[in-house]
């Protein structure tokens, strides 16, 4: 008996594990990929006797087999309007994203998923989800953009966990269509990849909101209660984008009674909030919903300091406290958690000086979080790809922290352009152990090295995470 052929194209992460999913599943896949495979994953192919090409598509092949509402598997690196993607529709293929291809598999007998997007924060949110679940004892899968895709997870295990944390970035939306999570979380909608979104930032926030698109009644959705744009999505209704989802509104900047007014003005009924109140000191933050008890917390005690992180610990609890975990056991993840590889990572002090690996900070947004939290002077290493950046946002906090800027990339231009004169001095460098020496030679006690580079990082690196690391060789080294 045949089985159904499914074209995937890509062979990155997402590509690979759709194609492992779709063998357990029964289907026969044929992974295509414009360039040139990694060794290491054609060897995970070979192993699983998946077909697979390189170096091109076999463009035929796909529209033969995209006949008669086919489906096709694409990488979130292939924009929606590719004229490949569009050749394929035009042929009748329901084209669709890894996520989408997962989700139809990850639920048989009741598991949750938690899925969490936005332009900054979504990482960190998703590796605290996951710790505060793991430390209620929870069989829990931490997957997508963080890492391992959602695909593979539910290929390798031999029944899918019971709590799914899921971070999905906007590329990976861009491809769905019934994919529902229990608990979806929209920390905020900044711009980000406008180069891939014709620099709109409402094509952009189309995207982020795909992911309470399918939602009902019974699940939920956090909403940033300080983002305007999340906000106006809200607003708008189920008759233009909005959302059938319960929603639960939280708030860093606003009293309960503050949120609650702004709430009732803009005509919007939130299920539930969070609030921060600053009196009585300390500072508190407080979960309101209907069929609990508030859930309390001293910010104080949050592992995760800062204002940037603050938002992401709330949001985390939230969905920790609808899913009925204890308070008590919230707290403890909350105050031991130990953050993530790649963001707001201190690497070590040599002669006084600081070195930190925020290579994760491939947007404006992200690098302002982190010049923000950064107390003393800075020696700023950022560069690599432009995604259409405007850079106004950080013209303040460089001015007023930033000695030196290296430049690390291949066209630094706009870097230069915008902050050259507001530093003592600027610098390009092509590689991360160049950036790293230059550091330490202009450095003086009391400096911070940050690498928040506010860009991709394929012009010289196959990934932030590869950057990050040969950051940290570098800076071992010295």
């Amino acid at each position: 008996m045949s089985h159904p052929i499914i074209p995937i194209f890509g062979a990155g992460e997402s590509g690979i594990g759709a194609a492992l999913l779709a063998v357990r599943q029964g289907f026969e896949p044929w992974v295509t990929d414009a360039g040139e495979i990694r060794e290491d994953r054609a060897k995970s192919l070979k192993e699983a006797g998946i077909q697979f090409e390189s170096g091109g598509h076999d463009l035929a092949r796909a529209l033969k087999l995209a006949e008669n509402g086919g489906t096709v598997i694409k990488s979130p690196g292939i924009p929606e309007t590719a004229p490949i993607m569009m050749q394929l529709r035009e042929a009748g293929a329901s084209v669709i994203s890894e996520i989408e291809f997962a989700s139809g598999f990850a639920q048989p007998h009741g598991q949750r998923i938690i899925a969490i997007t936005g332009a900054n924060g979504k990482t960190t949110t998703t590796a605290l989800i996951a710790a505060l679940f793991e430390g209620a004892g929870a069989d829990v899968a931490c997957v997508g953009n963080i890492g391992k895709s959602w695909s593979r997870d539910l290929a390798e295990r031999s029944r899918p966990a019971a709590v799914q944390v899921v971070e999905v970035s906007s590329f990976q939306l861009d491809g769905t269509n019934a994919f529902r999570p229990d608990i979806a979380i929209l920390l905020n909608i900044t711009p980000d990849h406008l180069d891939r979104y014709n620099h709109d930032i409402e094509q952009y926030a189309d995207a982020k909101w795909r992911i309470t698109a399918s939602q009902t009644p019974e699940d939920v959705l956090v909403l940033n209660a300080d983002d305007a744009l999340s906000m106006a999505r809200w607003k708008r209704g189920s008759a233009a984008g909005g959302t059938a989802a319960r929603v639960i509104a939280v708030s860093t900047e606003q009293t309960e009674e503050q949120l609650t007014s702004a709430l009732n003005e803009a005509g919007l009924t939130p299920w539930g909030y969070a609030t921060v109140d600053a009196l009585p000191h300390p500072e508190i933050f407080t979960i309101y919903l209907p069929h609990l008890n508030p859930f309390t917390m001293t910010i104080q005690e949050l592992a995760l300091q800062g204002k940037h992180n603050l938002y992401n610990s709330m949001a985390a609890s939230v969905a920790a406290r609808v899913l009925e975990l204890r308070s008590e056991g919230i707290r403890d993840s909350l105050a031991q958690f130990d953050g993530i590889e790649h963001r707001m990572e201190f690497v070590v002090e040599t002669n006084g000086i600081k070195f930190i690996n925020d290579s994760k900070a491939t947007n404006v947004n992200s690098a302002w979080y982190a010049l923000e939290s950064i107390t003393g002077p800075v020696i700023w290493i950022a560069g690599g790809i432009d995604k259409g950046n405007d850079y106004a946002s950080l013209l303040h906090l460089v001015g007023s922290k930033v000695d030196h800027l290296i430049c690390l990339g291949k066209n630094n231009k706009k870097l230069i352009d915008t902050f050259g004169d507001r530093v003592e001095s600027v610098h390009e460098v092509s590689s991360a152990s160049e950036a790293v020496q230059l550091a330490y030679q202009l450095g003086l006690p009391g400096h911070t090295a940050l690498l928040s580079p506010a860009c991709a990082s394929f012009d010289l690196f196959g990934s932030y995470e590869e950057r990050g690391r040969e950051f940290k060789a570098a800076v071992r080294a010295l």
